[in-house]
């Protein structure tokens, strides 16, 4: 069993691994140590899931529901999830691990402030496998109860349907997973949404793609609105194409503890969520995230509150398309030179001989095109 402290660590912990904190928690905690604009929180180590799921016995009974799992029937994993949900509910969290959480959250500033608790397993957040909305996040959750009940929600959630199916699709061994959370001060958002530092629709890596909505992100991750969307030159962040979107909902706070969702007004509906000097700081901000992740394209979850830009999230982009073929020009020999297609393989598949190549391919044809 661990001491009760060292499963928390600060949320800008420097050389942190993947199996240590999770793929979100690694790489918030390599933004944050650049000095990036990260909203301040803690991370709370995989070891802790370990040691609430050793305490309780659990990984042997876990293993044996999901063992009957196949990845071509759908039922089978929801079969063994609603399992798995019921044993992460009917155990308790240690008192040191408890303790442990709650120190830590009155560390941050405010009374009982309200914190975004995000789920961090050890297999995602990867260039091959994102794992993008198949675990849990918990919004605005506030007091240390909400809070504690948040982190065993995100734990269960390493055993949702849609991961554990994937795991099975992908091959991954189910035991060698484990769930790290991360804990970070919420951002009551104004605009939020999705950027993508490379154009995950045609591979262009000249084009920085973003995607943009009314209120907290969770509305465009979960697929509910239609946002607006911004296409940027990667050099000098010129606007390219600007579409906006209906965004006829927005996701909120609501009140002390969750979200709502809300209509959008009408008029609102029709503006540009985001201005364009607004477009040019995230640009400006994405390039610097690509930079500490050494150049690999990135999506990257962020939020604007009052004016000011924050980074939530980002990942490599998964199954990104190769770069679109160069443009390729024709210059004619010289002036008035015709670019003709002959169909001469079509008309005679046989096997030509030398001779009627240069008579008929080259000399005749090329004559009667004078």
């Amino acid at each position: 069993m661990k001491t009760p402290d060292s499963a928390i660590l600060p949320l800008n912990s420097a050389n942190v691994s993947l199996e240590r904190v999770g793929g979100k928690g690694r790489s918030l905690a390599k933004l944050a140590g650049e000095g990036l604009p990260v909203p301040a929180g803690f991370l709370l180590a995989t070891d802790a899931y370990k040691d609430f799921i050793e305490a309780h016995d659990l990984q042997k009974a876990i293993l044996e529901i999901v063992a009957a799992v196949t990845p071509e029937e759908t039922a089978s994993a929801e079969t063994a999830s609603a399992s798995i949900q019921v044993m992460f509910q009917t155990v308790e969290l240690s008192t040191t691990i408890s303790e442990s959480i709650t120190q830590a959250y009155a560390a941050l500033d405010g009374n009982d402030p309200p914190v975004a608790v995000r789920s961090s397993a050890t297999a995602e957040d990867l260039p091959e496998l994102s794992f993008a909305g198949q675990q849990d996040t918990y919004l605005n959750v506030r007091g240390e109860a909400a809070l504690l009940d948040a982190v065993r929600r995100c734990w269960a959630s390493l055993w949702t349907a849609r991961a554990i199916g994937y795991r099975a699709q992908m091959g991954i061994d189910q035991d060698a997973v484990a769930m790290g959370v991360v804990v970070q001060v919420m951002v009551d958002a104004d605009v939020s949404g999705i950027l993508f530092t490379a154009n995950p629709a045609s591979g262009e890596r000249s084009e920085i793609v973003v995607n943009a909505s009314y209120g907290l992100g969770e509305a465009i991750v979960g697929g509910e609105v239609t946002p607006d969307t911004f296409v940027l030159e990667r050099d000098g962040f010129q606007m390219k194409e600007r579409t906006i979107g209906s965004k006829a909902k927005m996701i909120l706070p609501a009140g002390d503890q969750g979200t709502s969702t809300q209509a959008v007004a009408d008029a609102k509906r029709l503006e540009s969520s985001l201005s364009d000097a607004q477009l040019s700081e995230l640009a400006a901000l994405s390039m610097q995230v690509e930079e500490v992740f050494n150049g690999l394209p990135q999506d990257i979850e962020w939020a604007v509150a009052d004016g000011v830009c924050w980074l939530l999230q980002a990942r490599p982009i998964t199954n990104l398309p190769p770069p679109p073929p160069p443009v390729v020009t024709w210059n004619p020999p010289y002036p008035g030179a015709k670019l003709i297609r002959r169909q001469v393989v079509e008309n005679m598949p046989e096997p030509l001989s030398p001779l009627f190549d240069e008579l008929y391919l080259t000399i005749g044809l090329d004559q009667s095109m004078d």
